[in-house]
């Protein structure tokens, strides 16, 4: 069968430096770092074996990382990783998509990027996929892999399904707590990538990173990576001026309080730790805020149950 119309042109040196020295601005690291990643990435042997594996999910993750420019998405998958399996994006199904994830699974030394919440309740039946229970698929995945991603809120937190009736949860954490559903699986580094959905950025350098320094990046109390998570919202927020001048939006139809402070519309943004506001989204175009919704903090493990509702001013920010 020929599937050359599937190829595109290798990453050129100067495509693969300037990915290096994005990955080195993602993560807030020095430019001067940028030779050992490029050096790194030359001599991984073969394109990193990626597994990609959804439970309660809306695959917004997973579109978030199709919408990469910067490398595209085509150069990223078919140059830079080996995405082995991914319900979304790959060719196969059935038995020939299963028997790939199977080989890699032996294989071990994989990177996992687990995408969707985790459903315990009912011994985890609400979310079977060919006949298994997501919980034995993240078991087995996670037995494996030499690094595991959380990517997006649900993965990590348990997120918007966490609400329901479930009992979602993420790899690690059940909203804030430590859930120790999958300790038999054996110590792992673990990173979480919050938000919903996940931010492109985030996921293609938190990747390099591993490949680069062969360690996760410093993260907080919550798995996540500082470089990405280690600032408020609200500290750099676009609209912090007004807030301080105590201008906020009471009615949108009203001209004159176009950028004014969305706080009592149920902004989040004074707890949420995220880099939304300088990293933005749609290809450096723009975030929630600016485009006038306000901040649901979903980068917290709070999202969603104890965030919302989304619309309410129900926390106390001082104003």
């Amino acid at each position: 069968m020929d599937l050359s119309y599937l190829t595109t042109p290798e990453l050129s040196r100067r495509d693969f430096v300037a990915l290096a020295s994005m990955t080195a601005a993602y993560l807030g690291l020095s430019q001067a770092l940028t030779p050992q990643i490029v050096e790194a990435l030359q001599q991984v042997a073969g394109k990193p074996a990626v597994l990609w594996i959804d439970g309660q999910a809306c695959s917004g993750c997973a579109e978030s990382l199709l919408n990469n420019l910067e490398p595209s998405a085509a150069s990223l998958l078919l140059d830079t990783i080996s995405l082995r399996y991914n319900e979304t994006v790959m060719a196969g199904s059935g038995h020939q998509a299963e028997e790939i994830k199977a080989q890699t699974i032996a294989a071990g030394g994989y990177v996992l990027c687990i995408d969707g919440g985790i459903p315990l309740a009912e011994g985890g039946k609400f979310c079977t996929i060919g006949g298994v229970k997501f919980t034995d698929t993240v078991r087995a995945a996670a037995k494996n892999a030499a690094v595991i991603i959380c990517v997006g809120s649900c993965s990590s937190f348990g997120g918007i399904p966490r609400s329901g009736p479930t009992d979602a949860v993420g790899y690690l954490y059940r909203g804030k707590e430590l859930h120790h559903f999958f300790d038999d699986v054996g110590a792992k580094p673990v990173i979480n990538l919050p938000t919903c959905p996940l931010h492109n950025e985030r996921l293609v350098a938190t990747i390099i990173h591993y490949l680069t320094f062969k360690t996760v990046p410093p993260l907080d109390a919550f798995q996540r990576p500082l470089a990405f998570y280690g600032r408020l919202q609200h500290d750099n927020c676009s609209r912090r001026g007004n807030f301080d001048a105590r201008r906020f939006v009471t009615n949108y139809n009203d001209p004159a309080q176009q950028g004014y402070c969305l706080i009592l519309k149920g902004c989040k943004g004074p707890i949420a730790f995220q880099d939304c506001q300088t990293r933005l989204w749609n290809n450096r175009t723009s975030y929630c805020i600016n485009s006038s919704f306000p901040c649901m903090a979903c980068s917290q493990p709070e999202f969603y149950g104890e965030t919302s509702p989304l619309y309410a001013h129900d926390y106390d920010f001082s104003v």
